[in-house]
């Protein structure tokens, strides 16, 4: 899940504690292995590692969060003998699109993105660590709650759980995807003990639509905009793994497209008034916090070194995600 869910203020039912980095305990120094934890136990490494201890990623209104949902209300709300709005046919439709796999030999690294890292210094190799760990956090999000959602509704509905089930295998390749480039900066972020450690937000079922469906549809866009923009000017390409963001883009926009299908199926989510006030609300606030999301953290850091101007990155997004 993208950073964009952010903006709205969460219901934790988990401890409020802040995460924190640890040291790294392993007889090779050579990599930083990410643990967000507060109550980690600590034990004396048999040699001491040269790696300068890692800061976590910040609780912030902009910070990548894990959610968890209402999964009874899930399994109510896809329950074919409950619900005669699902329609069938276009579930059908989507999970072969799902069992396709289109991606499935995409993300296949190179030497290009060692060399790369290697060759980022100072401020800018920060920020694609930085850039780096905040994606793969936000993929893992969505893989732990799609990962779940198709284990409980397996009985409920077993083609709206094998989609969710697909879905939760892209994010996890992306998740994978990225903690790979971070070994190129001779890190790790250790997603295990991360699924024990984070606290989770509760949202709603109706809220989880709305807020997945348009990040989604952000992060399709978000990835196009920037692949066409390097793709036109390849001398701005620092840095290999936007090359690879034509293919995974589409991941983004059948993610979306099967969130447009479940919303389809629950009118009650869209057609009266307070539906549209949420679904107006929820609108507002992914693009929002988007645009806050670009003006902190791409604007003054990543954006510029790929030469996009905020202005035109912006109503790239906002043109195509209104539609």
């Amino acid at each position: 899940m993208a950073a964009e869910m952010a903006l709205i203020k969460p219901i934790s039912k988990f401890n409020r504690t802040l995460p924190k980095f640890r040291n790294p305990i392993t007889p090779k120094p050579c990599y930083s292995y990410v643990k967000m934890s507060s109550s980690a136990p600590t034990t004396s490494p048999k040699k001491k590692s040269t790696a300068k201890p890692k800061k976590a990623i910040k609780e912030t209104l902009l910070a990548p969060r894990f959610y968890t949902t209402d999964f009874d209300e899930m399994e109510t709300l896809f329950n074919t003998e409950i619900n005669k709005n699902l329609n069938e046919a276009e579930f059908e439709a989507l999970l072969q699109e799902f069992k396709t796999d289109y991606n499935q030999t995409h993300f296949v690294r190179n030497k290009e993105f060692k060399e790369a890292a290697d060759k980022l210094q100072g401020p800018l190799r920060q920020i694609f660590v930085e850039f780096l760990e905040r994606s793969c956090t936000a993929e893992f999000s969505g893989f732990l709650l799609y990962k779940e959602l198709g284990r409980r509704l397996k009985k409920t509905n077993p083609v709206v759980a094998e989609i969710f089930s697909l879905m939760s295998r892209d994010e996890a390749r992306h998740a994978g995807f990225l903690n790979k480039g971070l070994s190129d900066f001779n890190l790790a972020l250790d997603l295990g003990f991360l699924t024990k450690a984070r606290k989770y937000t509760f949202f709603k079922p109706k809220f989880i639509f709305y807020a997945t469906y348009l990040s989604e549809k952000i992060g399709y866009w978000r990835y196009i905009t920037i692949y066409r923009h390097l793709k036109t000017n390849p001398e701005y390409q620092c840095y290999p793994i936007f090359k690879y963001f034509e293919n995974w883009c589409q991941d983004e926009n059948r993610h979306g497209d099967f969130f447009s299908a479940l919303m389809k199926a629950q009118p009650q989510f869209l057609n009266d008034w307070k539906a549209k006030l949420w679904s107006r609300f929820f609108c507002l606030s992914v693009n929002s916090t988007s645009c806050l999301y670009v003006k902190n953290y791409y604007f003054h850091r990543t954006i510029p070194k790929l030469s996009l101007t905020v202005k035109n990155y912006m109503a790239g997004l906002r043109d195509n995600v209104s539609q």
